[in-house]
């Protein structure tokens, strides 16, 4: 599907890292890319674009909906009060976006690591840019204290590099040393890598904006090479086997 609609837009417009990803399926086609830091510069010139009637197309990584723009084009047009068209089709007039779902990097990490979602889990961004610290620092403790698996996005950047670790200390207060915790770097793409540690080594180890970390719960093991989150099953069903 978005492969489609990709071939379809007049304008491909998105983070240049992006854009370099999917150049073999835009081909010619007109693009606007920006560096990191310029999301209300990108979403501006893609809504400008479709209100003079040209189909634009925002690229994200992941899935558009989580910690991308889907968001942010929302937000903007209710900022600049464009009418937005129906998504049931009743109202006619005003601006069409369509929402394509993509792979999250929660999924795909997780795929690669074997199974530590498979119970209850908060996903929680490091990034303070736009969250304040002790927001961010509040939900942490509270989903470590309610046993949720945590992964965490935007882990580590050059200049964020101390939020990994507070996070890190914070769960520490609720979770065992021991407890693993996988890290997926540029999951499906080159340069993929998969690791699981103990809790108290996350710090020590590589991770950077590319990296996702998924912490587990009380109950989360590793078996072989891969990291479980049991749903209960076996202590429900098969115990008397």
């Amino acid at each position: 599907m978005a492969v489609d609609v990709l071939k379809a837009a007049h304008t491909v417009v998105g983070y240049a890292t992006y854009i370099d990803l999917i150049r073999p399926l835009i081909g010619e086609k007109s693009v606007v890319s920006t560096p990191m830091k310029k999301e209300m510069d990108r979403v501006e010139v893609a809504i400008n674009m479709s209100l003079e009637g040209k189909a634009c197309a925002i690229v994200s990584s992941g899935d558009a909906g989580i910690y991308a723009m889907a968001g942010l084009v929302f937000e903007m047009c209710k900022f600049k009060k464009i009418p937005i068209a129906s998504k049931k089709g009743t109202e006619p007039g005003g601006l069409r976006i369509e929402v394509i779902p993509g792979i999250p990097a929660i999924c795909s990490g997780a795929s690669l690591l074997g199974a530590p979602v498979a119970h209850d889990f908060a996903a929680i961004s490091l990034s303070d840019l736009l969250t304040p610290w002790d927001v961010i620092e509040k939900r942490l403790d509270a989903a470590a204290k309610a046993d949720f698996v945590i992964v965490l996005y935007n882990p580590k950047s050059k200049k964020r590099n101390w939020q990994l670790e507070a996070a890190q200390n914070i769960v520490l207060r609720w979770r065992d040393k021991d407890t693993p915790v996988g890290i997926v770097t540029c999951a499906m793409r080159e340069g993929q890598t998969v690791r699981i540690i103990p809790l108290d080594q996350l710090n020590k180890s590589a991770v950077d904006m590319q990296s996702t970390v998924f912490i587990g719960n009380s109950t989360t093991f590793t078996y072989h090479d891969s990291m479980i989150t049991p749903r209960g099953y076996v202590n429900k069903y098969a115990m008397g086997r």
